[in-house]
């Protein structure tokens, strides 16, 4: 799952010619369009168009994605625009759906999209750090629906959407083998070998997200709470410059294990989020509703994603003690196997996950407390 840059201000932001967006505009809508104001939506390259007093039939404000500039390189591909774009357009134009914003107008050439803009929406990370999780917002509830929503009404449909994003190669985003590769080599290192019948489980759990069968579906690759704009018990979907067709489950595992911007996230199970998102799920995959069937994959895609932030350990053992990243390492791989151990799946690779857990803990001796000395959604910084 993408990260927001370590270091917003080294990004650069060269807003696109006002203009040139005039001119696009213009094109797109048939009329002439002269805008007002230009605000930039920092720290991403992300800005607001506001239209000067707007015909009828149009937006008083558009969004402008464009792609940053960092030394890193962090999202300089202009694959992403295109997957974006094709994404979006799939969802809106082929299905009809909702649940995400329609692509208005595009400059292929200068990597720039012109979409929806779903204001008065507020995206979900800031309602959740502003107001807590407890009682849980009706935007979360909105999120986990979502979701399931999202997988229902893509699965079975990859074809249309590989007509218009034909060009995939390898999934940037869940390289599974490799980041289990290397979470199981450094777990070695700080004493917690991987036993042979996890070996065998892991097998099982490669080939499951390598071949999701009935649970293939669009996801947008960064399924985080910042990219659900909400509005009371209304939501839509942002940010698909990762999207793809894989395991629809992944998609979920942000209702079970903090992503990178939080240390704890809610117990979807006793909030309700995870019946609502197999509700809304089932429609489209009806294996949703086998126990079995989705307890596995979803214990597959957590376990996955606490092995990925695993291979972050060299970097976090070489920070200085009381930094909330290596806080946030255990608690992201005891949510894993928690997750993995209520589903009744795999259990000795969730045994595995949460050894590793307590080796961290004595390793790191400010991480030895406990998650529930937290409440759900507290930042981690």
């Amino acid at each position: 799952m993408p990260t927001p840059p370590a270091d917003p201000s080294a990004t650069t932001f060269p807003l696109p010619d006002r203009s040139g967006l005039e001119a696009l505009l213009t094109k797109a809508f048939g009329v002439p369009v002269v805008l007002d104001r230009l605000e930039h939506l920092a720290p991403w390259a992300v800005l607001r168009a506001y239209l000067a007093g707007p015909e009828a039939g149009l937006p008083a404000s558009v969004i402008v994605k464009w792609l940053r500039s960092h030394p890193s390189g962090l999202r300089m591909d202009a694959g992403q625009v295109v997957t974006e774009r094709a994404a979006l357009r799939f969802l809106s134009e082929d299905l009809g759906l909702g649940l995400a914003p329609r692509v208005l107008a595009d400059d292929m050439a200068a990597s720039l999209l012109v979409l929806e803009d779903l204001t008065p929406r507020t995206p979900l990370d800031q309602v959740l750090r502003r107001d807590g999780a407890a009682p849980p917002p009706a935007g979360l509830a909105a999120f986990a629906r979502a979701l399931g929503e999202l997988g229902a009404a893509t699965a079975g449909h990859a074809e249309p959407y590989l007509a218009r994003q034909p060009a995939v190669g390898p999934d940037p985003m869940y390289a599974g083998a490799d980041a289990w590769r290397r979470a199981v080599e450094y777990g070695a290192g700080f004493g917690v070998a991987l036993p042979g019948l996890a070996e065998a489980e892991l097998a099982r759990l490669l080939a499951e997200l390598a071949d999701p069968g009935p649970f293939l579906a669009l996801t947008n690759g960064d399924s985080e709470a910042n990219n659900f704009l909400a509005a009371g018990g209304d939501g839509r979907l942002i940010d698909f410059e990762f999207a793809g067709y894989r395991h629809t489950l992944i998609s979920a595992v942000c209702l079970y294990v903090p992503g990178p911007a939080w240390l704890t996230v809610s117990d979807p199970i006793a909030t309700g989020l995870e019946a609502g998102y197999r509700r809304a799920l089932a429609r489209g995959v009806p294996e949703a509703e086998d126990d079995h069937l989705f307890g596995f994959g979803l214990a597959s895609a957590c376990l996955t994603w606490a092995a990925t932030r695993l291979t972050r350990f060299p970097a976090l053992d070489a920070r200085a003690p009381g930094e909330r990243s290596r806080l946030q390492m255990v608690f992201t791989l005891d949510a894993a196997a928690r997750a993995a151990e209520e589903h009744r799946a795999l259990p000795h690779l969730a045994g595995w996950i949460r050894r590793a857990a307590q080796a961290l803990r004595r390793r790191w001796p400010d991480t030895d407390v406990e998650r529930t000395a937290y409440p759900a959604y507290v930042p981690r910084r």
